[in-house]
């Protein structure tokens, strides 16, 4: 059981009911970063997910840490953007608006490197 609220309504239970679970050391990190929204309700699994997952990226890539040393983070962003569209399609109404922001805040991150 992992540190997070574990309510099935709640963006902690959505996560430690995953099935399959994600590997021992991505599912660490992964609670490690959901855990300050563990207690947000269920439905808003897909925001946080996205918005956590694109904070990392940005802070990756303005650090310049794309290297093998990061490599656990990297998995992070993959996982989170893609449990972000897992828990979307339980709305498919929204799914059209969720991917054009997503790819429209995803695809800003590297011009913020110019600044």
């Amino acid at each position: 059981m992992s540190t997070m609220e574990t309510s099935a309504t709640t963006v902690g239970g959505w996560f430690d009911a995953l099935s399959p679970a994600p590997p021992e050391g991505l599912r660490v990190r992964l609670a490690a970063l959901l855990q300050p929204f563990g207690h947000l309700p269920e439905r808003q699994v897909p925001e946080v997910c996205l918005d956590v997952g694109q904070q990392l990226l940005d802070a990756l890539l303005a650090s310049g840490s794309t290297s093998r040393e990061t490599a656990l983070d990297l998995l992070a962003v993959d996982a989170l953007i893609t449990y972000a569209f897992q828990a979307a399609a339980d709305d498919p109404s929204l799914m059209e608006a969720r991917a054009a922001r997503a790819l429209a805040s995803i695809a800003a991150l590297p011009t913020s490197l110019d600044a």
